[in-house]
């Protein structure tokens, strides 16, 4: 029983929570559960227990982006080190991304996605509006810090935190000791993020169930081309772009950093999260990558915020899927328009809500697709959401390890070492 709550075993529980909950979760579906009727346990009891595990980990997400990147930023001996890693980290995401949907996109082409699918445009879709570039430009830089953070608004958080950490930087003996405060107070979050993983087991047990109680496997049966080019995909760019991206720029063992990473990617699958999971992979960065924390810090939820490489990859395959289906012939200029927008539009529409509709609604518009047909893949939006979301903070991992190595802000022995690190601050 205290392996239950003992964090050594955390992988293992949650993958018995994952299973359990798909488990349960298909049984009450074929009970009749549905996302009109959910039933008591899969609408109210699996709502409740996902909804209040899920919030207990959004309420560190800004204290902790904003504490992390503040002693990051503040910790640079030079600031011209940050223009620089920043310049790197940029190049990265954006180069991922735009990698991440011409993969999808050739895959869906090879494999002739939506030929033979009867497409019904009955299904009702309410684009939200696309931000225009002046104002997308505009909204990354706060007129009030405390708004941002209230509206969780993490590009202005981020903008916010690095400028006073550039401050404190140069305010000299004044900055140190506002620094010192600082790096106590990110030490409890950080402590809290690791009490709060005690109870991961029941939370993935809560969300799993209710996704597969109300989605079940119909919905898989009948978009099963799509789905599965689309997992193929996110597969595909997860394991083998990303492993030869690390090994190419940073000689680092793929097997290795896929071992240090299950329980950042399991989290990411069972919660559908990148903002919930964000402390867990800040955290294990610092303590089973061996990402010096004044990388990390700065990185990792600047991927969270604008890394985008799983939505990408679902715009791609979307695209060509729609379109075969509807007979539009894209050509070659049209699927580098999409393989452009999407790339764009990643780093664009970070701050905006439902960031994966906006993005292929933009997408859609530039290509003249009928935005009525995102309403046909939506079905099974929600079970690749969960692949999606472990392919991005993958990402954001993959990133921050090459960057820090290439910064001398890296240790081997930690990202070499059998027990995670983490787990023995407990």
């Amino acid at each position: 029983m205290n392996s239950l709550f003992d964090p050594r075993y955390l992988t293992r529980n949650i993958l018995i929570g994952m299973a359990l909950g798909a488990t349960i979760g298909t049984a009450l579906n074929m009970a009749g559960a549905t996302p009109e009727a959910p039933g008591f346990i899969a609408g109210e009891l699996f709502q409740l227990l996902g909804d209040v595990f899920v919030r207990s980990l959004q309420v560190l997400v800004v204290p902790l982006v904003l504490l992390s990147l503040i002693v990051g930023t503040a910790s640079l001996d030079d600031v011209r080190k940050l223009g620089r890693i920043g310049v790197k980290t940029l190049v990265f995401y954006i180069g991922t991304t735009a990698a991440a949907i011409t993969i999808a996109m050739l895959l869906a082409v090879v494999f002739r996605a939506g030929s033979g699918f009867e497409l019904n445009l009955e299904s009702s879709f309410s684009a939200k509006e696309s931000p225009g570039l002046r104002s997308v430009l505009t909204n990354i830089f706060p007129k009030n810090p405390f708004a941002a953070m209230a509206e969780g608004n993490m590009l202005q958080v981020i903008v916010f935190a690095i400028l006073i950490g550039i401050s404190m930087c140069l305010a000299g003996a004044p900055g140190q000791r506002v620094l010192a405060i600082a790096k106590d107070l990110n030490e409890v979050v950080m402590k809290l993020v690791v009490v709060l993983m005690l109870a991961a087991p029941f939370g993935v047990f809560a969300l799993v169930g209710k996704t597969f109680a109300i989605q079940g496997f119909g919905t898989i049966a009948a978009l099963g081309q799509y789905f599965g080019l689309v997992l193929g995909a996110l597969l595909l760019h997860a394991f083998i772009t990303y492993g030869i991206i690390l090994k190419v720029f940073s000689g680092l063992s793929p097997v290795r950093f896929f071992k240090q990473m299950r329980r950042v990617q399991l989290f990411a699958f069972s919660t559908a999260s990148s903002n919930a999971t964000l402390p867990l992979n800040l955290e294990n960065a610092e303590h089973n990558l061996g990402v010096k924390r004044s990388i990390g810090s700065f990185t990792i939820p600047l991927g969270a915020t604008i890394n985008m490489d799983g939505t990408a990859i679902m715009q791609g395959v979307a695209t060509v899927f729609i379109s075969t289906a509807l007979g539009v012939e894209l050509g070659v200029q049209g699927y580098l328009m999409v393989i452009l927008t999407a790339t764009l539009a990643s780093v664009g529409t970070a701050g905006v809500p439902g960031v994966g509709l906006v993005m292929l609604a933009m997408v859609f518009n530039q290509v003249g697709l009928p935005l009525e047909a995102i309403g046909v893949i939506l079905g099974v939006d929600r079970l690749l959401d969960m692949v999606r979301t472990a392919v991005n903070v993958t990402g954001d991992a993959v990133v921050s390890t090459i960057v820090a190595k290439s910064e001398g802000e890296f240790s081997q022995a930690i990202f070499d070492a059998e027990e995670p690190q983490w787990e023995e601050r407990t």
